[in-house]
């Protein structure tokens, strides 16, 4: 599975500038490549990124995430999010299980992993915890 150039400089963006807040990604199977789906603003919620995950379809996705510790310092960490929502199809799970290590290995800089099967595994507060 290739990945397309602009998934890899995108997410240099998002890392090093901040001009994104988050990235969705996903396959397309005429190409067999990873190509960008949407790109979130910065001032995008979590609220948003989680709305523009199909509800029956794979995707990747990478989430800037911003908190502030138990110390009162401000951090960010990024998130990689495998979406494998139960309704969509076997092919298309497969698909995305078996390309997702080489993908994320294009993507140097992710800090925590997380796979969803539905809306409740991706939650704000699942994603706080894992961030601490």
């Amino acid at each position: 599975m290739a990945v397309n150039d602009e998934c890899k400089l995108k997410f240099l963006e998002l890392k090093a500038k901040r001009n994104f807040r988050f990235i969705v990604f996903k396959i397309d199977e005429q190409n067999q490549q990873v190509m960008i789906e949407k790109l979130g603003q910065p001032e995008e919620s979590y609220d948003d990124f989680t709305a523009s995950l199909p509800a029956n379809e794979c995707r990747y996705a990478v989430f800037d995430f911003d908190f502030v510790t138990d110390e009162n310092c401000q951090k960010s960490k990024i998130f990689f999010i495998s979406w494998a929502p139960d309704t969509s199809k076997v092919r298309s799970k497969m698909l995305y299980a078996s390309s997702k290590d080489r993908f994320k290995r294009e993507l140097d800089g992710i800090q925590v992993e997380l796979q969803a099967t539905d809306p409740s595994e991706m939650s704000f507060d699942i994603i706080k915890t894992r961030a601490l």
